[in-house]
């Protein structure tokens, strides 16, 4: 007898769409699927599992602050489940965040990585690096990657002005895991 896989049945959208946020950020974490009850869930640094505190029906709302930096997923009422996604929030409010997406980048599929600062959205002149390689260098505020690869994934930060954001991993899945 065959099971359904219950992992690809609820998904978890993540409002702003990107892991690093500054503290005091509003952040809605969105539950969808066919199901009525949801909870989000949070395994936090310290190893404590807990649910969101402001469920407005199928969406947690976070005003940011250190304690939030998680792994995040939904479950619904049935035992179903999203997959996980990382939430880092910056905790130096005059130091960068990297602006890069929350969910795996399909194969061949272009993205944007970019810094940001609490005051200031486009940057110029960033370091970016890959693998704590150095890949940018140069008076762009934007990493562009036209057709994404399998070697493309890994560990992120940019540099700006001396200071360097935290570093956030970017999933890359095969053409075939579309649906994942």
């Amino acid at each position: 007898m065959l099971f359904p896989d219950v992992h690809s049945a609820a998904s978890l959208t993540v409002s702003p769409d990107r892991v690093q946020h500054f503290t005091f950020d509003s952040v809605s974490l969105t539950c969808e699927g066919n199901f009525t009850e949801w909870r989000v869930r949070k395994f936090s640094e310290d190893g404590r599992l807990s649910d969101c505190r402001r469920m407005t029906g199928s969406t947690c709302n976070i005003d940011t602050s250190k304690s939030d930096t998680a792994v995040y997923w939904c479950e619904s009422g049935s035992g179903e489940f999203s997959s996980a996604v990382n939430i880092t929030v910056q905790n130096d409010g005059n130091g960068p965040i990297l602006v890069s997406p929350v969910h795996p980048v399909t194969e061949g599929a272009s993205v944007s990585l970019s810094c940001s600062l609490k005051t200031q959205k486009i940057l110029s002149n960033v370091f970016f690096y890959h693998n704590d390689k150095l890949i940018q260098n140069d008076t762009r505020g934007e990493l562009k990657i036209s057709a994404v690869s399998k070697s493309d994934e890994g560990f992120y930060k940019c540099q700006y002005s001396g200071r360097e954001s935290a570093q956030s991993w970017m999933s890359v899945k095969g053409e075939q895991d579309q649906n994942i």
